[in-house]
């Protein structure tokens, strides 16, 4: 069943799902698109560094996101502005991934795979990494759930808990940073935070709990991956775009409907 490319499309898109889903719905109650963002582009990097290195693309990727996540604590511990921090390693990240990529030739002609996805190119060792990834992520946030929740909804009530606002913001960012290694082959690294806040900020117009918020969330990105797969096949369109594509008009039905 795996060497039908449709099907592993399928399973990789479900995969990644299931980690954005609940990651998502923080990053937009914390109000880290931003973040998302920055992490994303430098992702770029990542890719440049593991074709030159001969390194897998998702161990390169990897490193590069969670050496941002980290600078962008450090950064922002030190007073810096998050929004400056974020803008200024951001855009340097991607303009240092776009600079590298012009001294790899392998890489040049391949590069939008890693910028808008190609998920119906997903191998089976590809799968491995993003259900790794994607259980990896659940478990972490499983873990700390209650403790993120109560750092996200009010940071003096946490401290005031015994919780400390910034071990959990650095959490998020490492599993976001885990996301985005994972995410890179199937939407790419331009369209990485769409499927982190649309199905988020879809779910959040009709959920009472960020339990419910979150389950919606995950739901909400499966139909988009079935639909989008649906349209690439049907009117040849670019997979990962058109997965975005229909989870932005979920979002949009979501709003007409809440409204009445």
């Amino acid at each position: 069943m795996l060497d039908d490319f449709l099907t592993r499309a399928v399973l990789a898109g479900l995969g990644l799902v299931l980690a954005t889903g609940a990651l998502g719905s923080f990053v937009v109650w914390r109000r880290m698109a931003y973040f998302g963002d920055s992490t994303s582009h430098a992702a770029i990097l990542g890719v440049a560094l593991s074709f030159a290195f001969s390194l897998p693309v998702y161990l390169g990727t990897l490193g590069v996101a969670l050496a941002m996540a980290l600078a962008v604590a450090q950064l922002t511990g030190r007073g810096q502005s998050m929004d400056t921090v974020l803008g200024v390693l951001a855009h340097s990240a991607l303009a240092l991934g776009l600079v590298a990529v012009s001294f790899v030739p392998s890489l040049r002609t391949g590069l939008d795979a890693f910028l808008f996805g190609d998920i119906l190119a997903v191998g089976k060792a590809d799968l491995a990494w993003i259900w790794g990834g994607a259980a990896a992520v659940l478990a972490l946030l499983a873990w700390r759930w209650q403790r993120l929740v109560t750092a996200s909804v009010n940071e003096e009530l946490a401290m005031a808990a015994g919780i400390d606002p910034a071990r959990e913001r650095l959490i998020l960012s490492l599993a976001l940073a885990l996301v985005v290694a994972i995410a890179i082959r199937i939407v790419g690294a331009l369209l990485i935070s769409a499927m982190l806040i649309i199905p988020a900020a879809a779910a959040r117009g009709f959920s009472a709990t960020p339990e419910q918020m979150a389950g919606s969330a995950t739901a909400i990105g499966a139909i988009a991956v079935l639909g989008g797969l649906w349209a690439s096949l049907w009117l040849d369109t670019p997979a990962g775009p058109s997965i975005v594509a229909i989870s932005a008009i979920i979002y949009a039905l979501v709003l007409v409907v809440c409204r009445k």
